[in-house]
């Protein structure tokens, strides 16, 4: 069974909490991995980029506030988190577009940059969209992803797993109203590839110069590739 319907309306429900929760789980450390994010996908120049899974817009305002004559898209499948987006950067230029990253519907080697935050676990074949990015690049493009990542096996797995299972659902019915959704949102991360298995992938979707950097004690990674 396909988790796009279920995901989809997941996020419909909570776009008006996204942005505190976002706060709130990371202990503000998010805004940090977004500058990382944007950092990484270099300046387009007067070209293109995609924000894939814009959510709120956080991310695609960020590249448009950091590289002004880049024409920026921010994309997502969830017409209520888009709606959010449109109104919290109501003065940017950014194009806000509908659409589901398993099939873009954006001509090949239409960009000069991909991100994505929080997509991957949330789709049913990574491959497939990691694919599909490769394919909506210009040669010599940027993809960067930010995505959760199972925590080591340490001696802090312990409390890293205590925090997902109770807090983070705590938090989620306290601030979002919502205690299932962020319930599924820990459990994805779980059950997610791990860094290592996520950088394999770039390389089968035919990415190169791939790498990652984990981040809050390792249950955030982000990864970078380019098209050749």
């Amino acid at each position: 069974m396909s988790k796009g319907p279920g995901v989809q309306k997941m996020f419909d429900a909570i776009a008006g909490r996204y942005d505190l929760m976002n706060r709130v789980m990371t202990l503000g450390q998010d805004q940090r991995w977004r500058r990382f994010v944007v950092q990484k996908a270099a300046d387009p120049g007067k070209g293109w980029a995609l924000d894939l899974a814009t959510g709120t817009g956080d991310i695609a305002a960020l590249l448009q506030q950091s590289y002004p004559e880049a024409r920026v898209v921010g994309a997502d499948f969830s017409r209520n988190m888009l709606e959010e987006a449109r109104k919290r950067f109501s003065n940017s230029p950014i194009h806000w577009q509908a659409c589901d990253a398993n099939a873009l519907p954006f001509a090949d080697n239409s960009f000069e940059s991909v991100t994505f935050g929080y997509l991957l676990r949330n789709v049913d074949d990574s491959l497939r969209v990691l694919q599909e990015v490769r394919r909506v690049l210009r040669p010599g493009g940027r993809v960067v992803c930010l995505d959760t990542t199972p925590p080591a096996r340490n001696m802090l797995l312990p409390f890293v797993r205590f925090y997902f299972r109770f807090g983070i659902p705590f938090m989620g019915r306290l601030i979002a109203q919502d205690e299932a959704a962020y319930s599924y949102l820990t459990g994805s991360t779980m059950d997610f590839h791990t860094a290592e298995e996520l950088a394999l992938l770039f390389q089968k979707a035919g990415f190169s110069e791939i790498g990652f950097r984990k981040f809050m004690l390792g249950t955030i990674g982000i990864h970078w590739g380019k098209k050749s």
